[in-house]
Protein backbone atom coordinates (compact mmCIF):
# COMPACT_ATOMS: atom_id res chain seq x y z
CA UNK A 1 0.00 0.00 0.00
CA UNK A 2 1.40 3.45 -0.89
CA UNK A 3 1.62 5.84 2.07
CA UNK A 4 0.73 9.39 1.06
CA UNK A 5 2.54 10.79 4.04
CA UNK A 6 5.88 9.10 3.46
CA UNK A 7 7.53 12.51 2.92
CA UNK A 8 6.81 13.61 6.51
CA UNK A 9 9.67 13.78 9.01
CA UNK A 10 11.17 10.45 10.00
CA UNK A 11 10.90 11.07 13.77
CA UNK A 12 7.15 11.37 13.42
CA UNK A 13 7.01 7.98 11.71
CA UNK A 14 9.16 6.44 14.42
CA UNK A 15 6.91 7.76 17.18
CA UNK A 16 3.64 6.53 15.67
CA UNK A 17 2.74 2.81 15.79
CA UNK A 18 2.27 1.26 12.38
CA UNK A 19 -0.95 -0.75 12.34
CA UNK A 20 -1.97 -2.71 9.27
CA UNK A 21 -5.62 -2.08 8.56
CA UNK A 22 -7.30 -4.64 6.32
CA UNK A 23 -9.44 -3.30 3.52
CA UNK A 24 -13.09 -4.31 3.65
CA UNK A 25 -13.80 -6.70 0.77
CA UNK A 26 -15.38 -5.19 -2.33
CA UNK A 27 -18.52 -7.23 -2.97
CA UNK A 28 -20.47 -7.33 -6.24
CA UNK A 29 -23.99 -8.79 -6.21
CA UNK A 30 -26.58 -9.46 -8.90
CA UNK A 31 -30.09 -8.59 -7.68
CA UNK A 32 -31.55 -6.36 -4.93
CA UNK A 33 -32.71 -9.19 -2.61
CA UNK A 34 -29.20 -10.65 -2.59
CA UNK A 35 -27.75 -7.16 -2.17
CA UNK A 36 -29.98 -6.79 0.89
CA UNK A 37 -28.78 -10.04 2.46
CA UNK A 38 -25.13 -9.12 1.89
CA UNK A 39 -25.76 -5.64 3.31
CA UNK A 40 -27.24 -7.22 6.45
CA UNK A 41 -24.00 -9.13 7.00
CA UNK A 42 -21.59 -6.33 6.09
CA UNK A 43 -23.35 -3.84 8.36
CA UNK A 44 -21.44 -0.58 8.72
CA UNK A 45 -18.17 -2.14 7.56
CA UNK A 46 -19.00 -1.60 3.91
CA UNK A 47 -21.63 -1.71 1.17
CA UNK A 48 -22.06 -4.26 -1.62
CA UNK A 49 -22.53 -3.03 -5.17
CA UNK A 50 -25.21 -4.11 -7.62
CA UNK A 51 -24.01 -4.99 -11.10
CA UNK A 52 -27.53 -5.48 -12.53
CA UNK A 53 -29.68 -2.35 -12.56
CA UNK A 54 -32.63 -2.44 -10.14
CA UNK A 55 -35.78 -2.98 -12.13
CA UNK A 56 -34.10 -4.96 -14.91
CA UNK A 57 -34.92 -8.61 -15.46
CA UNK A 58 -31.92 -10.77 -14.48
CA UNK A 59 -32.94 -13.41 -17.03
CA UNK A 60 -31.44 -11.37 -19.85
CA UNK A 61 -29.16 -8.39 -19.44
CA UNK A 62 -26.21 -6.54 -20.97
CA UNK A 63 -23.72 -5.09 -18.52
CA UNK A 64 -22.99 -1.39 -18.69
CA UNK A 65 -19.32 -0.36 -18.59
CA UNK A 66 -19.66 0.79 -14.96
CA UNK A 67 -21.22 -2.53 -14.00
CA UNK A 68 -18.48 -4.47 -15.76
CA UNK A 69 -16.01 -2.38 -13.76
CA UNK A 70 -17.79 -3.37 -10.56
CA UNK A 71 -17.21 -7.02 -11.41
CA UNK A 72 -13.62 -6.34 -12.42
CA UNK A 73 -12.86 -4.65 -9.08
CA UNK A 74 -14.65 -7.17 -6.89
CA UNK A 75 -12.99 -9.30 -4.23
CA UNK A 76 -16.17 -11.35 -3.89
CA UNK A 77 -19.02 -11.93 -6.33
CA UNK A 78 -22.31 -13.15 -4.86
CA UNK A 79 -25.04 -14.18 -7.26
CA UNK A 80 -28.04 -16.46 -7.28
CA UNK A 81 -27.31 -18.96 -10.00
CA UNK A 82 -26.26 -19.39 -13.59
CA UNK A 83 -29.77 -20.83 -14.06
CA UNK A 84 -31.15 -17.36 -13.26
CA UNK A 85 -28.51 -15.47 -15.24
CA UNK A 86 -27.05 -17.80 -17.89
CA UNK A 87 -25.51 -14.79 -19.66
CA UNK A 88 -23.38 -14.09 -16.59
CA UNK A 89 -20.95 -17.01 -16.85
CA UNK A 90 -18.74 -15.23 -19.37
CA UNK A 91 -18.47 -11.88 -17.56
CA UNK A 92 -17.75 -13.54 -14.22
CA UNK A 93 -15.06 -15.71 -15.75
CA UNK A 94 -13.48 -12.90 -17.73
CA UNK A 95 -13.91 -9.93 -15.41
CA UNK A 96 -13.89 -11.45 -11.93
CA UNK A 97 -11.41 -14.24 -12.49
CA UNK A 98 -9.32 -13.25 -9.46
CA UNK A 99 -12.31 -12.76 -7.13
CA UNK A 100 -13.96 -15.28 -4.83
CA UNK A 101 -17.33 -16.53 -6.09
CA UNK A 102 -20.41 -17.49 -4.09
CA UNK A 103 -23.25 -19.01 -6.12
CA UNK A 104 -26.10 -19.13 -3.63
CA UNK A 105 -28.16 -21.90 -5.20
CA UNK A 106 -25.14 -24.17 -4.75
CA UNK A 107 -24.98 -23.61 -1.00
CA UNK A 108 -25.53 -26.92 0.76
CA UNK A 109 -28.72 -27.90 2.56
CA UNK A 110 -31.02 -25.31 1.01
CA UNK A 111 -34.49 -25.98 -0.34
CA UNK A 112 -34.44 -26.51 -4.10
CA UNK A 113 -37.20 -27.33 -6.56
CA UNK A 114 -37.41 -28.27 -10.19
CA UNK A 115 -39.21 -25.96 -12.59
CA UNK A 116 -42.90 -26.71 -12.92
CA UNK A 117 -44.14 -27.82 -16.30
CA UNK A 118 -46.97 -26.36 -18.31
CA UNK A 119 -49.11 -23.27 -17.98
CA UNK A 120 -51.26 -24.65 -15.17
CA UNK A 121 -50.13 -26.35 -11.99
CA UNK A 122 -51.74 -29.33 -10.35
CA UNK A 123 -52.48 -28.85 -6.68
CA UNK A 124 -50.38 -31.46 -4.92
CA UNK A 125 -49.72 -32.01 -1.26
CA UNK A 126 -46.18 -30.76 -1.28
CA UNK A 127 -46.50 -28.18 1.50
CA UNK A 128 -45.60 -30.66 4.21
CA UNK A 129 -41.84 -30.44 3.93
CA UNK A 130 -40.17 -29.43 7.16
CA UNK A 131 -39.43 -25.76 7.72
CA UNK A 132 -38.00 -26.17 11.19
CA UNK A 133 -34.58 -24.96 9.96
CA UNK A 134 -32.98 -28.17 11.12
CA UNK A 135 -33.16 -30.35 8.05
CA UNK A 136 -30.09 -31.27 6.09
CA UNK A 137 -31.46 -32.52 2.83
CA UNK A 138 -32.30 -30.96 -0.53
CA UNK A 139 -35.90 -30.71 -1.63
CA UNK A 140 -35.28 -31.65 -5.23
CA UNK A 141 -38.85 -32.31 -6.25
CA UNK A 142 -39.89 -33.02 -9.80
CA UNK A 143 -43.66 -32.78 -9.84
CA UNK A 144 -45.66 -34.29 -12.69
CA UNK A 145 -48.25 -31.93 -14.10
CA UNK A 146 -50.77 -33.28 -16.54
CA UNK A 147 -52.08 -29.89 -17.61
CA UNK A 148 -49.23 -28.70 -19.77
CA UNK A 149 -51.38 -28.91 -22.92
CA UNK A 150 -48.27 -29.42 -25.03
CA UNK A 151 -48.24 -25.79 -26.13
CA UNK A 152 -44.99 -24.48 -24.64
CA UNK A 153 -41.53 -25.89 -24.48
CA UNK A 154 -40.60 -27.19 -21.04
CA UNK A 155 -38.24 -25.18 -18.89
CA UNK A 156 -36.30 -28.01 -17.30
CA UNK A 157 -33.78 -27.88 -14.49
CA UNK A 158 -33.59 -26.23 -11.11
CA UNK A 159 -35.82 -23.27 -10.38
CA UNK A 160 -33.32 -20.55 -9.30
CA UNK A 161 -35.77 -18.19 -7.57
CA UNK A 162 -34.75 -19.55 -4.19
CA UNK A 163 -34.40 -16.19 -2.44
CA UNK A 164 -38.15 -16.09 -1.86
CA UNK A 165 -37.82 -18.84 0.76
CA UNK A 166 -36.69 -17.22 4.04
CA UNK A 167 -35.24 -20.55 5.12
CA UNK A 168 -32.83 -20.35 2.18
CA UNK A 169 -32.06 -16.72 3.03
CA UNK A 170 -31.05 -17.70 6.55
CA UNK A 171 -28.64 -20.32 5.26
CA UNK A 172 -27.25 -17.87 2.74
CA UNK A 173 -26.53 -15.39 5.52
CA UNK A 174 -24.22 -17.97 7.08
CA UNK A 175 -22.50 -18.62 3.76
CA UNK A 176 -22.05 -14.89 3.10
CA UNK A 177 -20.62 -14.30 6.58
CA UNK A 178 -18.24 -17.23 6.20
CA UNK A 179 -16.99 -16.01 2.82
CA UNK A 180 -16.53 -12.44 4.06
CA UNK A 181 -14.74 -13.72 7.17
CA UNK A 182 -12.23 -15.61 5.04
CA UNK A 183 -11.47 -12.45 3.06
CA UNK A 184 -11.51 -10.17 6.12
CA UNK A 185 -10.50 -12.24 9.18
CA UNK A 186 -10.28 -9.18 11.43
CA UNK A 187 -14.04 -8.65 11.07
CA UNK A 188 -15.08 -12.32 10.89
CA UNK A 189 -16.82 -12.26 14.27
CA UNK A 190 -18.65 -9.07 13.30
CA UNK A 191 -19.99 -10.64 10.10
CA UNK A 192 -20.98 -13.80 11.94
CA UNK A 193 -22.84 -11.83 14.62
CA UNK A 194 -24.68 -9.80 12.00
CA UNK A 195 -25.71 -12.98 10.21
CA UNK A 196 -27.00 -14.53 13.45
CA UNK A 197 -29.01 -11.44 14.36
CA UNK A 198 -30.47 -11.23 10.85
CA UNK A 199 -31.44 -14.90 10.98
CA UNK A 200 -33.44 -14.26 14.14
CA UNK A 201 -35.17 -11.33 12.50
CA UNK A 202 -36.07 -13.46 9.47
CA UNK A 203 -37.47 -16.18 11.70
CA UNK A 204 -39.75 -13.62 13.33
CA UNK A 205 -40.73 -12.26 9.90
CA UNK A 206 -41.58 -15.73 8.61
CA UNK A 207 -43.76 -16.42 11.64
CA UNK A 208 -45.54 -13.08 11.20
CA UNK A 209 -46.25 -13.71 7.51
CA UNK A 210 -47.49 -17.22 8.21
CA UNK A 211 -49.96 -15.78 10.70
CA UNK A 212 -51.09 -13.10 8.24
CA UNK A 213 -51.61 -15.63 5.46
CA UNK A 214 -53.31 -18.22 7.61
CA UNK A 215 -56.57 -17.76 5.68
CA UNK A 216 -54.92 -17.78 2.24
CA UNK A 217 -54.21 -21.48 1.90
CA UNK A 218 -57.06 -21.99 -0.58
CA UNK A 219 -56.59 -18.71 -2.45
CA UNK A 220 -56.08 -19.45 -6.14
CA UNK A 221 -54.08 -17.03 -8.25
CA UNK A 222 -52.14 -16.75 -11.50
CA UNK A 223 -48.62 -15.30 -11.56
CA UNK A 224 -46.93 -13.59 -14.48
CA UNK A 225 -44.03 -16.03 -14.65
CA UNK A 226 -43.19 -19.16 -12.74
CA UNK A 227 -40.96 -17.56 -10.12
CA UNK A 228 -42.87 -17.95 -6.88
CA UNK A 229 -42.97 -21.59 -5.86
CA UNK A 230 -40.37 -21.03 -3.11
CA UNK A 231 -42.60 -18.36 -1.59
CA UNK A 232 -45.65 -20.56 -2.09
CA UNK A 233 -44.14 -23.56 -0.37
CA UNK A 234 -42.70 -21.49 2.47
CA UNK A 235 -46.14 -20.02 3.25
CA UNK A 236 -48.48 -22.85 2.24
CA UNK A 237 -49.86 -21.16 -0.87
CA UNK A 238 -50.85 -22.55 -4.27
CA UNK A 239 -50.50 -20.66 -7.53
CA UNK A 240 -52.81 -22.12 -10.15
CA UNK A 241 -50.57 -21.32 -13.12
CA UNK A 242 -48.16 -18.91 -14.76
CA UNK A 243 -48.63 -16.83 -17.89
CA UNK A 244 -44.95 -17.27 -18.79
CA UNK A 245 -42.36 -19.91 -17.98
CA UNK A 246 -39.63 -19.40 -15.40
CA UNK A 247 -37.37 -17.24 -17.57
CA UNK A 248 -40.26 -14.83 -18.31
CA UNK A 249 -40.07 -15.37 -22.07
CA UNK A 250 -43.10 -14.33 -24.12
CA UNK A 251 -45.97 -16.79 -23.73
CA UNK A 252 -47.39 -18.54 -26.73
CA UNK A 253 -51.03 -17.94 -27.73
CA UNK A 254 -51.80 -21.51 -26.69
CA UNK A 255 -50.39 -20.90 -23.24
CA UNK A 256 -52.49 -17.77 -22.81
CA UNK A 257 -55.53 -19.73 -23.97
CA UNK A 258 -54.83 -22.39 -21.35
CA UNK A 259 -54.59 -19.75 -18.63
CA UNK A 260 -57.84 -18.11 -19.75
CA UNK A 261 -59.61 -21.47 -19.69
CA UNK A 262 -58.30 -22.12 -16.19
CA UNK A 263 -59.59 -18.76 -14.96
CA UNK A 264 -63.02 -19.38 -16.47
CA UNK A 265 -63.34 -23.00 -15.37
CA UNK A 266 -61.97 -22.79 -11.84
CA UNK A 267 -62.89 -19.29 -10.81
CA UNK A 268 -59.37 -18.02 -10.26
CA UNK A 269 -59.51 -15.03 -7.95
CA UNK A 270 -56.42 -13.02 -8.92
CA UNK A 271 -53.80 -12.46 -11.58
CA UNK A 272 -50.49 -10.78 -10.82
CA UNK A 273 -48.41 -8.77 -13.25
CA UNK A 274 -44.79 -7.76 -12.62
CA UNK A 275 -43.18 -4.32 -12.84
CA UNK A 276 -40.25 -5.69 -14.87
CA UNK A 277 -42.52 -6.73 -17.74
CA UNK A 278 -45.15 -5.20 -19.97
CA UNK A 279 -48.49 -5.25 -18.07
CA UNK A 280 -50.43 -5.13 -21.33
CA UNK A 281 -50.16 -8.90 -21.60
CA UNK A 282 -52.09 -9.28 -18.36
CA UNK A 283 -54.49 -6.43 -19.10
CA UNK A 284 -55.33 -7.71 -22.57
CA UNK A 285 -56.12 -11.17 -21.25
CA UNK A 286 -57.93 -10.34 -18.02
CA UNK A 287 -58.87 -6.66 -18.23
CA UNK A 288 -62.54 -7.36 -19.00
CA UNK A 289 -63.01 -9.97 -16.30
CA UNK A 290 -63.84 -9.71 -12.61
CA UNK A 291 -60.44 -11.15 -11.76
CA UNK A 292 -58.43 -8.98 -9.40
CA UNK A 293 -55.28 -7.76 -11.16
CA UNK A 294 -52.45 -7.05 -8.75
CA UNK A 295 -48.69 -6.67 -8.94
CA UNK A 296 -46.29 -9.27 -7.60
CA UNK A 297 -42.69 -8.10 -7.54
CA UNK A 298 -39.96 -10.73 -6.97
CA UNK A 299 -37.10 -8.19 -6.98
CA UNK A 300 -38.29 -5.18 -4.99
CA UNK A 301 -38.15 -2.70 -7.84
CA UNK A 302 -39.86 0.10 -5.90
CA UNK A 303 -38.01 -0.57 -2.66
CA UNK A 304 -34.88 1.21 -1.47
CA UNK A 305 -31.80 -1.02 -1.85
CA UNK A 306 -30.17 -1.91 1.44
CA UNK A 307 -30.47 -4.25 4.43
CA UNK A 308 -34.20 -3.63 4.91
CA UNK A 309 -35.21 -4.47 1.33
CA UNK A 310 -35.40 -8.25 1.76
CA UNK A 311 -37.87 -8.09 4.65
CA UNK A 312 -39.90 -5.41 2.88
CA UNK A 313 -40.00 -7.57 -0.26
CA UNK A 314 -41.53 -10.56 1.54
CA UNK A 315 -44.00 -8.30 3.33
CA UNK A 316 -44.96 -6.68 0.02
CA UNK A 317 -45.65 -10.05 -1.57
CA UNK A 318 -47.66 -11.14 1.46
CA UNK A 319 -49.70 -7.94 1.17
CA UNK A 320 -50.65 -8.81 -2.40
CA UNK A 321 -51.75 -12.31 -1.40
CA UNK A 322 -53.84 -10.82 1.41
CA UNK A 323 -55.54 -8.44 -1.01
CA UNK A 324 -56.25 -11.37 -3.30
CA UNK A 325 -57.77 -13.37 -0.43
CA UNK A 326 -59.88 -10.42 0.64
CA UNK A 327 -61.49 -10.23 -2.82
CA UNK A 328 -63.38 -13.47 -2.17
Amino acid sequence: MTHRFAHYALPLLVCLPLTAVADVPRVAVDIPPVHSLVAKVMGDRGSPELFIQPGASPHGYSLRPSEAETLDNADLVVWVSTDLTPWLSGPITNLADDAEHLELMRVSDINTFAYREGATFDVVDDHDHDHDHDHDHDHDHDHDHDHDHGHDHHHEGQDPHGWMDPDNARRWLDAIARQLGELDPENADYYRDNAARSQQELEALEQSINERLGNSENTRFIVFHDAYQYFEKAFNLSAAGAISIGDASSPSPARIEAIQALVNEEGIQCVFSEPQFNPQIVDSVFGDTDTYIGVMDPLGVDLTPGPKLYDALLNQMADEIQRCTDTT
